[in-house]
């Protein structure tokens, strides 16, 4: 009879066993390679584990020091958790996180995103990084009603509180800070312009989130691409989102830009040939009153003498302000269209833009999104080209993350 009782205990408890679920992992344990570039200030992305992704906060705890790191996820598809590297990691090296989700929540975000009615406005503690204009911004321009515009990101400002951004200088009214509009563009048998205010018009159509948090904030927003001068009103020809993130860096700083087109019709959008349009910056309208101070940087070591219609992987733009010297660095990535982009910069004037289009002309097709990414770095003070180029393979090479194990 006993030994009936025990062969009946060893199948029910093999039964158990079969039928019972794996526990959750409590955390894993990831191992951060630096690669072929030293890292320092890096933004880490490291895709989560199926079995995670339900999770909406971590801790992470540095290995090597048993340090704690702000870490931040970012949703998607695929959420991530985010993080920043602070202190260098030599070439070659790597360092081991363990990163663990949590129920505690941060009492104030480091970056912190906020919505009043008009704009959106970036923070780093109490400095605004940026403002993204929803409402309509009236022309400053008098009798020149055309000029006003939403949909864009101005001021821009540097780490010391200045300006280094501009809108509607009366030398280019139609300039914008950061804006992504196309000069030459076809829609069937119809010729548009969106660079000028003439039959096209970008504007502002609805903020989808705003991101507040201890490594990034920022936001992701809809903008329309209409068509204004057909019979009953406005006709969509695109549609895009803009999905921004700032990094909590205050040395300097660094966000990122991705911009989602798509047609808003089953018909392509053609981008014409031309010698400029695309993401495109308006710097401070008196940077180049002072021509020995100010000047653009690309990658290749070219200036405004000789670098228009170059294809560097970065470009740098300074200037002084109250007679300081600050800059704009955009960095192009190597996933955009037509990589590196021709740029155009302009001889007289302190703006300039990545114009892939300035090599042929190119369709934006129904169904297939035009994707295109990139970095801003803005700083106090003259260009240094090996911090620009170590943030470019940064952005361009990013850290590697592998799971070395959950636990």
């Amino acid at each position: 009879m006993h030994g009936k009782l025990w062969i009946f205990a060893l199948l029910s408890l093999a039964a158990t066993l079969r039928v019972a679920p794996a526990a959750a992992p409590t955390g894993v344990l990831v191992e951060v390679d630096a690669g072929a570039h030293d890292r320092q200030d890096a933004p880490v992305f490291y895709e989560l584990p199926v079995e995670l992704r339900s999770q909406k906060a971590f801790t992470l705890t540095r290995l090597d020091n048993n340090q704690s790191v702000d870490v931040q996820v970012e949703s998607g598809p695929i959420p991530r958790a985010v993080w920043i590297i602070r202190d260098k990691l030599s070439t070659g090296q790597a360092r081991r996180y363990r990163l663990t989700p949590t129920n505690k929540s941060v009492s104030k975000a480091a970056v912190k995103t906020d919505d009043d009615g008009k704009c959106l406005i970036v923070r780093i503690g109490n400095r605004v990084v940026l403002r993204y204009n929803e409402a309509v911004v009236p022309s400053s321009i008098p009798g020149k009603p055309e000029y006003q515009r939403s949909g864009y990101i101005h001021p821009v400002y540097d780490p010391e509180g200045r300006v280094v951004t501009d809108d509607m200088a009366p030398d280019h009214a139609h300039q914008h800070g950061i804006m992504f509009p196309y000069e030459k563009v076809k829609l069937e048998d119809r010729h548009l312009n969106f660079w000028e205010p003439s039959n096209g018009t970008i504007s502002h159509d609805q903020t989808e989130s705003a991101v507040s948090g201890q490594v990034f904030g920022g936001f992701r927003v809809a903008l329309r691409h209409d068509e204004n001068d057909l019979p009953g009103g406005l006709r969509p020809m695109l549609r895009e989102t803009w999905e921004v993130h700032v990094y909590n860096i205050l040395d300097y700083f660094l966000f990122d830009l991705v911009s989602v087109q798509n047609c808003a019709t089953d018909k392509p959008v053609l981008i014409e040939k031309n010698s400029y349009g695309g993401v495109s910056i308006r710097c401070n309208r008196n940077w180049f009153d002072h021509p020995d101070e100010s000047e653009y940087l690309t990658s290749e070591g070219k200036t405004r003498a000789n670098g228009n219609q170059t294809r560097p992987r970065w470009v740098d733009l300074y200037g002084l302000i109250d007679g300081k010297a600050s800059g704009v660095a955009i960095m192009d990535h190597p996933a955009n269209f037509r990589f590196p982009q021709p740029v155009r910069l302009h001889p007289q004037k302190p703006y300039f833009c990545f114009s892939p289009m300035a090599l042929d002309s190119f369709s934006i097709e129904p169904g297939r999104p035009y994707v295109s990414r990139y970095r801003y770095y803005i700083h106090v003070g003259k260009p240094d080209a090996a911090k620009i180029e170590a943030l470019w393979h940064d952005y361009a090479e990013p850290v590697q993350v592998r799971m070395v194990r959950t636990d």
